[in-house]
């Protein structure tokens, strides 16, 4: 396994393994890998011969009064768990290597997608991962990237983002990856306290209920909704959002109908936390 810190590095490393007929899938990361990640780099395996991943803390997608200070840094273990996963190459760049240090004069606005969801909560947030996905498709050029259900709304802004930059890269979304006892997998649960992480499944318990009465015949989802929030309140998270969603305009759904996509998502503090989490409904 190679690494690289310069974009000279990482494009030789990339046009390399390209001139020997390689499909390069790329697999970018903030680092503190764990399961949900490597589960990234397995289905890559599947679609290409040979997985760059980059591991790089974004500042542009933090808010100040964000985590960005203290995000886990594990880069050691990281590097160890990318070898144990037959990774070709890491590119690990600082920020002085993705944005210099000069005055910007070109920004990526988003128009509705970013609305509702995280987008809402979080200003800004999108605007800054879409600038620097584009950076590192255009540093990278890979084949195929892969990204994870979990973050769904950060698969369909880059989706429509390589649609309208004319990027030529292929995109796969990877399954959410769960603990046993359903939790999404996230490099933020390292935050949680032993007891915070024994009251986290709850908000795929509730996630589970809403879309197991939907499956059943319910097409107003709205109550129901409301009291599974009541519920996460009384066992002490802050609500952030729960409703269901279009799948491609990510607007919020009151009524749902036949023959039709949807995302049901879920964003709640717990402590100090922010979890996120969601299923895909096909009515």
């Amino acid at each position: 396994m190679k690494t690289a810190k310069s974009i000279q590095e990482i494009r030789e490393q990339v046009n390399h393994l390209k001139s020997k007929g390689n499909k390069v899938a790329f697999v970018p990361t903030m680092g503190a890998l764990h399961d949900g990640h490597l589960s990234l780099i397995r289905m890559a395996h599947k679609y290409a011969d040979a997985i760059v991943v980059s591991i790089y803390v974004n500042p542009e997608q933090f808010a100040p009064h964000e985590d960005f200070g203290t995000y886990p840094r594990t880069i050691e273990a990281d590097l160890k768990l990318c070898k144990e996963e037959n990774v070709d190459v890491v590119f690990m760049p600082d920020t002085e290597t993705m944005y210099g240090s000069g005055k910007k004069y070109f920004s990526i606005d988003i128009e509705e997608l970013n609305v509702h969801l995280d987008g809402g909560s979080r200003p800004g947030y999108f605007q800054g991962i879409a600038l620097v996905v584009n950076k590192l498709f255009n540093i990278v050029n890979p084949d195929i990237a892969v990204f994870g259900q979990k973050d769904y709304q950060q698969f369909r802004i880059i989706e429509q983002m390589v649609k309208e930059f004319n990027h030529s890269v292929e995109l796969l979304m990877a399954p959410i990856g769960r603990a046993e006892d359903g939790l999404a997998l996230s490099s933020r649960n390292a935050y949680l306290s032993q007891e915070e992480r024994a009251l986290a499944p709850s908000l795929y318990r509730a996630l589970t209920y809403v879309a197991q009465q939907i499956e059943n015949g319910v097409m107003e989802p709205a109550l129901l909704i409301s009291h599974q929030q009541d519920e996460l309140e009384a066992k002490g998270f802050e609500n952030d959002y729960l409703s269901v969603y279009s799948l491609d305009t990510l607007q919020p759904v009151d009524k749902l109908s036949a023959g039709n996509k949807y995302v049901l998502a879920i964003a709640a503090y717990l402590g100090k936390t922010r979890l996120i989490d969601n299923l895909i409904l096909e009515i």
